[in-house]
């Protein structure tokens, strides 16, 4: 399985995980993949991401795709759309709306509300004090992601890089209007990419 996932950012950090269709035509730079993780892959990353860690508060925007491979080799693709909001140190909201999920969830230092509109289902639970001891808790705990979650940690570009081998520079690209750099990385069991402001 492999998903796609494209950010627009408020702040100034526009980011995506996304797959390759054999259908598109690839730059050179990605058909030329070198081997390990570029310094100048590494550097836009660590920047972009230490530049949202300082941020007090914002809101991500993002669609996904999830493509789910079935026994026959088929791929089928399932689309959503999510708005993150933060305010940190221990503030957060968040919607899914697409084929698969319907789902709004609540933090607000004290409790993380799940409402499910379209199951009827609504709970609430007691929640750590901070926003990134809640996003483990979520996980560990109640089997919930947030939508964009690991770029919400202080140290999103360790997590995002945890187990990466190899990484680089796809070119110049443009995301909802915004020029960014368009990076690649891999590990050993999942591919992603990312978009990048080219100011950041």
């Amino acid at each position: 399985m492999l998903s796609i996932e494209w950010f627009r950012r408020r702040t100034r950090l526009a980011a995506a995980c996304a797959c390759i269709s054999a259908a598109i035509a690839l730059p050179s730079a990605a058909l030329a993949q070198p081997a390990g993780i570029e310094p100048q892959a590494e550097k836009l990353l660590k920047n972009a991401t230490t530049f949202l860690a300082a941020q007090k508060r914002f809101s991500v925007d993002a669609s996904s795709t999830i493509e789910a491979v079935l026994a026959s080799g088929q791929k089928l693709q399932f689309d959503s759309a999510a708005l993150l909001q933060v305010q940190r140190p221990n503030m957060m909201r968040a919607e899914r709306r697409g084929d698969l999920v319907d789902q709004v969830f609540y933090y607000d230092g004290k409790s993380l509300t799940l409402h499910n509109p379209g199951q009827k289902v609504f709970a609430t639970t007691p929640a750590p004090a901070a926003l990134e001891q809640m996003l483990d808790f979520a996980l560990t705990t109640l089997d919930i992601v947030a939508p964009a979650g690991d770029l919400i940690y202080a140290n999103a570009y360790e997590i995002l890089m945890d187990g990466v081998t190899s990484g680089f520079v796809v070119g110049k690209s443009v995301v909802e209007g915004v020029r960014c750099d368009h990076l690649a990385f891999r590990g050993a069991d999942v591919d992603w990419q990312i978009w990048i402001r080219e100011c950041i």
